[in-house]
């Protein structure tokens, strides 16, 4: 009876009295398996111009999809995926990721990066600079944890800006104001964080303009004004009626 594989990591499993003098090199592979699923750390290029980038659950061998924790590197050349495997030859498979954007997106290209399950219609948006804690059930991706990073806006490159749930925007409106376009389907809790941090000016001068992108903010169908030198707000959505509110928005 020929091996079998088990499922999230594609162990081989070698039936009863088989494979004769090969159980050494079997074991050791399967070993070498386990130890990248609980401490295993890869890099993983994201810089593929043509498609998106899919992960290996290779069956009986180390492979890159095994790893508890990857690291996403490089400049990308277009909106770009992460594709987790929904299965193995054993079957379903059930992945716990931490993923970290160490990406290059600060292009006037404005890149977007997500992670999803094959055949998901349902991406997870990843804000530059984050770290992720994710699984994947064989049919979604789904975000548990969020360690948020940093994303610098030069208006002297980049005026305008599509968020992500996530994102912290230090934004700089010394050379032209700046758009900012809120994520357009927002889920109850989602936050984006806008800072002003010109060296001098600043959004007194130059003004933000946050997008609502379809959805109210404070109540109102009406788009935001950041106006005030040093201002500093974090939006929260809360639902359909008062969209995005205030979490905080301090001006000195």
């Amino acid at each position: 009876m020929a091996s079998t594989f088990s499922t999230d990591l594609a162990l081989e499993l070698v039936a009863t009295g088989e494979k004769a003098g090969l159980w050494g090199t079997i074991t050791n592979t399967n070993l070498q398996v386990l130890q990248q699923s609980t401490s295993g750390v890869v890099d993983v290029a994201m810089t593929d111009g043509s498609s998106d980038v899919t992960l290996a659950l290779s069956d009986g061998a180390t492979s890159n999809g095994k790893n508890i924790y990857l690291k996403l590197t490089g400049t990308l050349q277009r909106n770009q995926t992460l594709i987790i495997p929904a299965s193995t030859t054993g079957g379903t498979a059930t992945r716990i990721y931490i993923i970290q954007d160490a990406t290059n997106r600060t292009t006037a290209d404005k890149f977007t990066l997500s992670i999803k399950t094959a055949s998901s219609s349902n991406p997870i948006a990843v804000p530059v600079g984050s770290t992720m804690l994710i699984h994947s059930n064989g049919t979604d991706a789904r975000l548990d944890i969020l360690q948020k990073g940093n994303f610098a806006i030069t208006s002297s490159s980049i005026t305008a800006y599509t968020a992500v749930a996530g994102d912290n925007l230090l934004i700089d409106t010394q050379a032209a104001q700046v758009t900012i376009t809120l994520p357009a389907s927002p889920t109850m809790g989602d936050e984006v964080s806008i800072m002003d941090v010109s060296a001098a000016g600043g959004f007194g001068t130059n003004k933000v303009i946050v997008n609502r992108n379809g959805s109210n903010i404070r109540g109102a169908a009406s788009n935001l004004d950041l106006t005030s030198n040093n201002q500093s707000i974090k939006l929260r959505f809360t639902n359909a009626t008062k969209g995005w509110q205030y979490v905080y928005n301090q001006t000195s």
